[in-house]
């Protein structure tokens, strides 16, 4: 028997919330991955990218995950990755350091054999190369075949890669696909394949509600995925109903009734309660020891104004006004990207810039929005009312900066 523990999309150096402790939070998630590795005595740690949340990590971020990487090869567990798209280089990557120091090995189109298992890779692959990607891996003579990759496959959320494709072209037969890149953890079988996502360490944004943690792969006779937690910093969630009459004082009630000491505090406000003022709820809840807090009222409130504002859907009234602008279908794909509540913080910069990189290769992708006056009543401006589609992570969240050609685009302003 053959059993690795399937990571990824840990992110080390994402300053979340520009808290520092944030940043120490996601470099500790990497570690107990690894304490585990060791406590479980797995044969490999195999990480499925985004080790890194950019592509330029920090001197102090290298050493501690270099001192990481070091426990495990002390502890005789061999580190097994592929690059993702948040750390993604056009020359040489991070991972190649590391196996150039002998502490990590980049899987690739040739096989890793770990004991009955062949290992492969796959590294990121933006959606504009994707179309004369070459799946094609060297033979192997193990009793199993994995493959580790990094993207959004179906069947799962935020799609943009068929599965199918992957296993049909591919002169290899996997048993299972190893994934990265989707921050919720899921398993599937595709055909006669498992495909499954670890999920991320920690929580890229405040979507990511669910437990973070890691996958346990064992082969044997047959593939055994299961599903380990780690700790991680604690998110409170405080959703609050308010009713007529009710304001800001029963949002600082509610908060009250939660031990928020440390924790990442996140309150959503709906209803038809009184206006509230959500500096003063996180204030409060600062005062309370909680490391940040963060308020959104989702709430409808009418107001008699020369502007009217509807606060239960801003983004709404927001797509009228960048519909009335005539803008090109590039600028109002980056609008919707910025403003997509299902698109994780972590992912935002990276997918603007996937954007952008692909609509340089529309030549019209960039042109003034046609239609009367501007006013963007065509069927395209019709489309840009609607929701748009995900990116993340990531992230996903729940989602990631990568460089996908030889252009060097700067989008540091979306950072």
């Amino acid at each position: 028997m053959t059993r690795v523990i399937h990571t990824g999309d840990t992110h080390i150096g994402y300053r979340q919330y520009n808290a520092p402790e944030r940043r120490r939070d996601f470099l500790r998630a990497f570690r107990r991955v690894a304490d585990d590795a060791m406590d479980l005595d797995v044969d490999a740690v195999v990480h499925a990218g985004d080790l890194f949340h950019d592509r330029r990590p920090g001197l102090v971020d290298l050493q501690s995950t270099l001192s990481v990487l070091r426990d495990l090869d002390d502890a005789g567990i061999p580190f097994l990755a592929v690059v993702g798209n948040h750390e993604g280089k056009r020359d040489a990557q991070w991972l190649d350091l590391f196996a150039d120091l002998g502490l990590a090995t980049r899987l690739g189109r040739e096989p890793y054999r770990l004991g009955e298992v062949a290992l492969y890779g796959l590294d990121f692959v933006p959606r504009s190369r994707r179309e004369d990607l070459e799946y094609e891996f060297a033979d192997h003579d193990g009793d199993h075949a994995a493959l580790v990759t990094h993207g959004l496959f179906s069947p799962f959320a935020h799609a943009d890669w068929e599965t199918e494709t992957l296993l049909a072209e591919a002169d290899v037969e996997f048993d299972a696909l190893l994934l990265g890149d989707n921050h919720e953890p899921g398993t599937a079988k595709v055909e006669d394949t498992w495909v499954t996502y670890c999920g991320s360490t920690e929580r890229a944004s405040a979507s990511e509600r669910e437990s973070r943690g890691y996958n346990v792969v064992e082969f044997d006779d047959a593939v055994e995925i299961r599903r380990r937690g780690i700790e991680s910093r604690e998110f409170v969630f405080v959703d609050v109903t308010l009713h007529e009459g009710e304001g800001g004082d029963v949002v600082r009630e509610r908060v009250g009734e939660y031990d928020v000491e440390d924790a990442v505090v996140v309150v959503t406000v709906e209803g038809e309660g009184e206006p509230i003022t959500p500096a003063t709820i996180e204030t409060a809840a600062s005062e309370r020891g909680a490391l940040v807090a963060r308020v959104t009222d989702r709430r409808e409130i009418d107001e008699e104004t020369e502007v009217s504002v509807n606060f239960a859907d801003p983004d709404e009234a927001v797509r009228k006004r960048v519909r009335d602008l005539g803008l090109s279908d590039a600028a109002r794909d980056i609008d919707r990207v910025v403003r997509d509540d299902d698109l994780a913080d972590a992912n935002v910069r990276d997918a603007i810039e996937r954007r952008v990189r692909e609509g340089l290769e529309e030549s019209a992708a960039f042109e003034p929005a046609s239609g009367e006056g501007g006013d963007g009543t065509d069927a395209e401006s019709d489309e840009a009312a609607k929701a748009p589609e995900s990116e993340a992570s990531d992230d996903s969240e729940a989602g990631k900066p990568t460089d996908e050609s030889d252009d060097q685009i700067s989008i540091g302003e979306f950072s």
